[in-house]
């Protein structure tokens, strides 16, 4: 079998359906090779970024990998960006790229990026684990095998392969294992660790079991499929759980025992509480406890007698806080252990838990969960992104999966959007890239073809990856694209405006018909004036047989919800 018939048929057997790629003289092999894999299917995109960020929509709404193909050179340095971006959120993602024959390595071939030339390789090295080049046949099924092990391991992230031309069309003489069924990642515990955590939450003496305990879950929950052993501890004990922005959903956000998102454009509830002082333990599963996870490093969410850090990143834990008890990892596996050691009592926690009913409780009705909750009724045209934001709830299914990009928009988006299920909000969060929001909706949709997908985006984000549009419509794939169309940079002209006329005019844009433009890629274009002309737009969108962009005019002058955040970040600056 052929190099690149044998990867395609390598990824197949991995559970992959969908491969995003970008043709080029330097994959021909693989072109004539999809034919004799029916059941990987590939999507061309418009730009070889636009077809890596399609594969991190893939693997987040699949929770297990994507894969994006093009070629060395341009196509690798065009996909950097996605690559370094999915290393900052831990999104497994496979990168093949193909390179010029062995033969022409460094001599001025066309196109040559190889070790001996540019080294694309090495370019990615820093952001995929590992970067590898088969520069023999031999080494394409162990180079493979260590890629998509580097992908699913610990920490999941990306990993890059080049495949020379004749390699590609070369001769694989071995079979290949998947990886996901190999038992090479199982899922691992520290027990000493776990026993300490669970004596200090159900000590000996029940009367000294700590009362207002409160779980901070973050995407390593996600990653582990814990949702189901979360809510099962949280309800078994009525602890309160705030979320980071990733795991935003992990619980429902209705449900009784939700405080909302702490950190950046975080509710009030889990702000109030963590920060307040009183929390006695809190249990951190699965967040690296960023900038944004934590409101600038906020020491007043230390608790009174133990912080507990569950990771199964080691790198992690101890990075931000001092932690009386860390725990090396999988959020799963801690999970179910806590509750197996309920099974055989749990005295103390049993004892406490009246208290935190009244705890929670207090909390949830001492005030609003959002903030400046008036601006989701507000009737201002042009429109305010928060009204924009909710009537799209209103309408949108339960289940269906929303994403958001990357400006003003994300904190209205984190803010006002309520997410009732798991893997069903999803944002480039660490770095974030502009317009990563776009292409990942379409793998979003790929990977969950039954499914509702929407994206809302900015007009700055549009410039960027706004033509990775006509990859939806191409393919009928069903996306709404809502654009909050304010002709600005949002957050960077928030804040640009106040400086002076110079930096107000940068960070402005034109005015674009996003609708028409859409129209003239494929897809359906509405356009939206007035505030209650939404709900019929979104309406009618859901109900298109394809995909669709709402092009909505919003007065960009709209502070975001983020004034506990920027606060914060005020006060860690000053103290410093």
């Amino acid at each position: 079998m052929k190099a690149a018939e044998y990867i395609l048929h390598a990824l197949a057997d991995e559970r992959l359906g969908h491969i995003f790629m970008v043709p080029g003289g330097l994959v021909d092999p693989f072109l004539s090779a999809f034919e004799n894999n029916p059941e990987l299917t590939p999507i061309v995109c418009a730009h070889e970024g636009g077809a890596a960020f399609m594969a991190d929509g893939y693997a987040r709404a699949t929770n297990h990998f994507g894969a994006c193909l093009a070629i060395g050179g341009p196509g690798v340095t065009n996909m950097a960006t996605a690559v370094a971006s999915a290393r900052a959120d831990g999104v497994p993602l496979l990168v093949l790229s193909g390179q010029v024959p062995t033969s022409w390595e460094g001599r001025g071939g066309f196109q040559d990026s190889s070790p001996a030339s540019l080294n694309d390789v090495a370019m990615l090295s820093p952001v995929a684990n590992p970067s590898l080049s088969a520069e023999h046949v031999r080494l394409v099924h162990h180079h493979l095998r260590a890629c998509v092990a580097g992908v699913v391991g610990v920490p999941p992230g990306p990993a890059h392969l080049s495949l020379p031309v004749d390699v590609q069309r070369s001769d694989v003489e071995h079979s290949w294992y998947p990886v996901h069924k190999s038992g090479a990642h199982a899922k691992i515990c520290d027990n000493e660790a776990l026993r300490n955590l669970w004596e200090m939450l159900n000590p000996m003496q029940a009367t000294q079991a700590p009362i207002k305990i409160a779980i901070l879950a973050g995407y390593g929950v996600v990653r582990s499929n814990a949702w189901k052993q979360l809510r099962m501890f949280a309800e078994r004990f009525d602890i309160p759980v705030a979320t980071t922005m990733k795991a935003k959903g992990v619980l429902p956000e209705d449900h009784p025992l939700s405080l909302g998102i702490f950190g950046y454009a975080g509710h009030r509830p889990a702000i109030d509480a963590l920060l307040s002082g009183d929390v006695e333990v809190l249990l951190v599963l699965g967040s690296g406890l960023s900038q944004r996870d934590t409101m600038f490093w906020n020491r007043k969410m230390r608790p009174i007698r133990s912080m507990v850090h569950v990771d199964i990143n080691t790198t992690v834990l101890g990075r931000t806080f001092d932690d009386e008890v860390s725990i090396m990892g999988d959020c799963g596996v801690v999970l179910a252990r806590l509750l197996e050691m309920a099974g055989a009592g749990a005295a103390g926690l049993e004892t406490t838990r009246e208290g935190r009913r009244t705890w929670v409780k207090l909390i949830l009705e001492s005030g609003p969960r959002v903030y400046e909750g008036e601006n989701c009724e507000s009737n201002a045209s042009p429109l305010h992104p928060a009204r924009v934001v909710t009537a799209l709830r209103q309408v949108f299914p339960r289940n269906g999966a929303f994403l958001m990009d990357s400006g003003a928009h994300r904190a209205f988006c984190t803010h006002y959007w309520q997410t009732y299920e798991p893997l069903t909000f999803f944002t480039a969060a660490n770095i974030g890239p502009m317009g990563w929001g776009i292409p990942a909706a379409i793998g979003v949709q790929a990977a969950l073809p039954d499914r509702r997908v929407a994206v809302v985006t900015g007009d700055g984000c549009m410039l960027m990856h706004g033509i990775e549009m006509q990859t939806a419509a191409r393919y009928n794939l069903p996306v709404l694209f809502v654009v909050i169309n304010n002709a600005a940079l949002g957050n960077v002209w928030l804040r640009a405006h106040t400086q002076g006329v110079v930096p107000g005019t940068l960070t402005t844009l034109p005015c674009h018909d996003w609708a028409a433009f859409a129209r003239s890629l494929g897809l359906e274009g509405i356009t939206v004036h007035e505030p209650d002309e939404l709900i019929p737009a979104f309406t009618n969108a859901l109900h298109c047989g394809g995909p669709v962009c709402v092009d909505i005019h919003c007065d960009k002058n709209c502070p975001t919800p983020v004034t506990p955040y920027s606060s914060a970040k005020a006060h860690w600056v000053d103290d410093e």
